[in-house]
């Protein structure tokens, strides 16, 4: 499942560099990220293009991709893995993916960890055409956009609760389109991440690509995409309002709480590691979630 080229020369455990158009990452064999710990949020793995291979020590597992996320609840503490297999040996094996990570307000910072998938069939899409019948194309993750909800999320998510105003969207603009992003409550956090595309004015304001733009999220906002296809990524919440101590993968309350989890995960590991090696990967099956209590999905 890994490269089918020489390592040679590359910083293997820490490889950032992109070098011949590919990085290995933490992979030392298996470009991704091995076995690690996480405590007191959630991951939200949305996945446009490619595939990853999902381990982690509550046994669960999954190979997901191709408009594919996985949203991952980490509570009091779970190891997992994402590997980037390379399945194809006759054509490329790209790779593009956006990791939200999203706090658990200190009520459910030790809750018990959850798994989900959110397919790609499932995640509601919602398309619309400006006045010149160009297209715009809305997947909703998370929130909901003219009468159309997503999928729920994990029940101790800050985004279960609808009054968070919790938005994660991938957005689409045809060429020349032009969309009005609506007005949300004041006061939450609103950041526009336009990735991929040419150029593109934003309520009047010429915007370049691979630019996070902050918004009002009381006012709504024009936007008129320039030459090529326009791709953003929405995310919008209301702030939890608690302190954030963050260590590397740990994100608590407190500092306290910070040397607790070092100190509990040196004892523990989190349930420990399940799977054969920490670049664990699925070989040449398809889509698919196994679920620590042995439910299976496939795709």
């Amino acid at each position: 499942m890994g490269p089918d080229a020489s390592l040679k020369g590359r910083n293997i455990g820490q490889d950032f560099t992109l070098k011949d158009g590919w990085r290995m990452y933490h992979g030392q064999q298996v470009a991704g990220f091995p076995a690690h710990p996480h405590r007191g949020f959630e991951t939200i793995t949305v996945v446009t293009e490619g595939l990853v291979d999902h381990s982690d020590s509550m046994g669960a597992a999954g190979r997901y991709g191709g408009g594919d996320t996985q949203w991952m609840t980490a509570g009091k503490g779970v190891q997992h893995s994402e590997m980037f297999p390379c399945v194809y040996a006759n054509k490329p094996n790209p790779l593009e993916l956006f990791q939200i990570w999203l706090n658990l307000p200190a009520r459910s910072k030790m809750c018990e960890p959850h798994f989900k998938m959110l397919w790609r069939e499932e995640i509601p899409k919602v398309e619309v055409t400006d006045d010149q019948g160009r297209l715009i194309s809305i997947d909703i993750i998370a929130g909901g956009y003219d009468g159309v909800s997503a999928v729920a999320p994990p029940p101790e998510s800050w985004a279960y609760d609808s009054s968070s105003r919790i938005a994660v969207w991938t957005i689409k603009l045809a060429p020349g389109a032009e969309w009005v992003l609506p007005a949300d409550e004041a006061g939450l956090n609103r950041i526009l991440y336009f990735y991929q595309g040419v150029d593109m004015s934003l309520a009047g304001q010429n915007i370049d690509a691979e630019h996070g733009i902050h918004l009002a999220s009381d006012q709504p906002v024009t936007l008129k995409n320039g030459d090529g296809e326009a791709r953003l990524v929405l995310l919008q919440g209301k702030p939890i309002a608690e302190p954030v101590v963050q260590y590397g993968p740990f994100v608590m309350n407190t500092e306290a709480e910070i040397r607790q989890t070092f100190q509990e995960y040196q004892q523990t590991q989190f349930g420990g590691w399940p799977w054969p090696d920490h670049e664990h990967t699925h070989g040449h099956q398809g889509r698919f979630a196994k679920h620590a209590n042995g439910q299976i999905e496939e795709k």
